[in-house]
Parts: structure tokens; sequence; C-alpha cells
């Protein structure tokens, strides 16, 4: 469980206003709503790559501010917005970096690390990368190098930043895929920042739509998405339906 209490932000303009949130353990949450609407910076927040100006955060009722990094680095992976990485190492040292929050002091990979690593690149399709250096790859095969060393990491929770918005609609279905498979089989609760819409509503339990350095609705998909809170949000006219095989919420701007 995270609890979000009144968490406020500014950076020369506001950008986050009192926002309250409560994410439930083992669910699939995303984070939608405009470009500036402060969605990457609730996702720093929670991360503490970004401190609150005012408001609380607690983990399993567990202070956010009295967590220590790497003590948060085993609940909590993340996948940034950014895929650059300035050093020239290995997709498997990428990889293999998510271990890091496991691994005591001045001692090197176990066997173990290196199939858990293994495992998250297989998952990912990366395993043929595995050799190749980071910055010799596309910026789709980076995101999901940057990816599987989340799921290496092993966390309860893993919050992405647009996490498919370099890649071809095969690899991005195939990364929503993996994630669904580790929120419903290993309980992993996942946070994604999304700008689509339907994939969105295609993947997730539960929607924090964005507006106005606000939270304008909290729900499910159905509830979040029709037709006058597009227009309000989004200054979009849409039609809404359902996906006649999945059942889930689908948009259509007109």
């Amino acid at each position: 469980m995270i609890e979000i209490n009144n968490v406020c932000f500014s950076f020369e303009k506001e950008v986050l206003k009192d926002i309250n949130v409560n994410i439930e353990s083992g669910k699939f949450y995303t984070i939608l709503g405009p470009n500036g609407s402060g969605k990457t910076t609730l996702l720093r927040i929670l991360s503490k790559s970004l401190p609150m100006e005012k408001g609380e955060i607690f983990i399993d009722e567990v202070d956010l501010t009295q967590i220590k990094p790497k003590v948060l680095a085993k609940e909590m992976a993340v996948v940034p917005q950014s895929t650059e990485i300035e050093f020239d190492f290995s997709v498997q040292d990428i990889v293999l970096m998510g271990r890091t929050p496991h691994i005591s002091r001045f001692c090197s990979e176990s066997e173990k690390d290196i199939k858990i690593a293994m495992n998250a690149m297989k998952i990912t399709n990366t395993w043929e990368l595995r050799n190749k250096s980071i910055n010799a790859l596309s910026g789709g095969e980076k995101q999901r190098v940057v990816v599987a060393r989340a799921i290496a990491q092993e966390t309860g929770i893993i919050l992405l930043d647009e996490p498919i918005s370099h890649l071809d609609i095969h690899h991005q279905i195939e990364i929503m895929n993996q994630l669904k498979e580790l929120n419903q089989n290993k309980n992993i609760t996942i946070i994604a920042v999304l700008h689509d819409l339907n994939l969105a509503a295609a993947y997730c339990d539960h929607m924090i739509l964005m507006h106005n350095c606000g939270v304008y609705k909290d729900g499910i998909p159905e509830e979040v998405l029709t037709e006058d809170i597009i227009k309000k949000v989004y200054g979009l006219d849409v039609y809404i339906t359902k996906n006649p095989k999945t059942k889930k919420t689908f948009i259509m701007p007109f």
C-alpha cells in the first residue's frame, strides 16, 4: 500500500497541488494526463528523486522520507523516461545493476544474481543483446534493457515513466504483456505513466488522471475514461465503446 497525502511541488511554477491517492498492493495503475500535468514529477517524488515541498507519502505505513535508499531499492524499481546511459557498459552489466541492492558491499554477483539477470533478459527478449554495448543499441532496445534491469531488481513495486514511448507496436504490446504477467503472477504493484489511453485501459486495474497540477479523476477505467472527462481534460471529442474481444474500454476520436 502506498498512501499519498496532500503532496505539493513547485519548480518556478506550481507543478503538483494537494495530491491525494491511495495505491493498493498488487494492482496495475496507470497515471494519465496531458503534457505538463505533473505525471513524471509525481513518479519522481515517489522514487525520492525529487523532494516533496509539502505532504506525506507512506509505503506500508512507513514514512518515505525515513526509508534509506538501499532499503527503498529493495522495495521499488524505477524505469525512467530517459534511457541514456553515460558509460559504455554491456547489456548484461546494465541488467546486473538491478541486483545491486541485494549484494553486500565489496561482494560480486553470485550465480543466483546472474541467473535472475538472465531470466529478466529472456523475459524482455534482450538475451541475444547481452554482450553488446548499451550505447550501440536503438532507443527501443535500450528501453527493453532498462525494463529488464527493473525486473532483475525483484521488488514489490515497479515505477515506469513512459516505458513504451520508443517502441514499435509489437514491442509495446510485448512489454505491456510482460508487465501484466509480473503483476498477476508475482503480485507486483505496477505504476506506469502512459499516454495511450487505449493501451492504459487494456492493461490497468486503476487510473489516476491528472490535470492542472492535481488529480482530476481516480478510479477504474470505466469511471475515468468517459466522453465528458476526456473532453474537459484533453479537449477532444471522442466516442467510447468496448473492444469486442476483450470487453475493455476503447476510445475513438472524431
